[in-house]
């Protein structure tokens, strides 16, 4: 069982990979243009700003990344959940977040917190690499993998920002633990 979970996990970054190298479609002519998975929306808080998330985490300070979008904007939180299924998110941890292999997105257990800069940064770092720069585990939870470094994998910052804010328009924890109970 193990071994068929890490294998699907395997397929899931591998399919994530080489979508990312791939383009995105281009509009039809005469079509407005559109916002594209990899692009900053016109006028977002990052749009002429984006960075890849690796850059983005290596250039910013401890506890200094913030996510510039809101989880109750529903265009962002759409857009977010195309690209947590466009990355294999949902390979590891469900198609909503609600957990497979790893760890529920949705519930009030968040092993190293959850506020914008750790989340940020264990998805780019992964959880190995994540330690080895100063963060620790606050909680646990029944984990068969580590989480996997996907800074180079997911496109820009910007994409990053909007698939945690869809993660966080579906969490389900008790609104007191909203950025990371069981941490106590």
């Amino acid at each position: 069982m193990l071994r068929r979970t890490l294998t699907i996990c395997i397929l899931g970054l591998a399919i994530a990979a080489l979508r990312a190298q791939q383009p995105p479609p281009s509009a039809p002519s005469g079509a407005a243009p559109a916002t594209q998975p990899g692009q900053p929306a016109q006028g977002s808080p990052t749009s002429g700003n984006t960075m890849t998330p690796v850059e983005r985490a290596d250039a910013t300070p401890k506890d200094q990344l913030k996510n510039p979008y809101a989880d109750s904007d529903a265009a962002v939180v759409e857009s977010g959940q195309k690209l947590y299924t466009s990355y294999a998110c949902s390979g590891c941890h469900g198609g909503t977040g609600g957990g497979g292999m790893c760890p529920p997105l949705t519930n009030d257990i968040w092993v190293y917190g959850g506020d914008d800069d750790t989340l940020f940064r264990l998805i780019v770092y992964g959880s190995e690499t994540l330690q080895g720069k100063g963060y620790s585990r606050k909680s646990q939870e029944n984990v068969v993998g580590a989480m996997p470094a996907m800074g180079q994998i997911i496109k820009t910052d910007d994409d990053l920002w909007r698939i945690l804010a869809f993660v966080r328009a579906n969490y389900h924890g008790a609104p007191e633990c909203k950025f990371g109970c069981g941490a106590k």
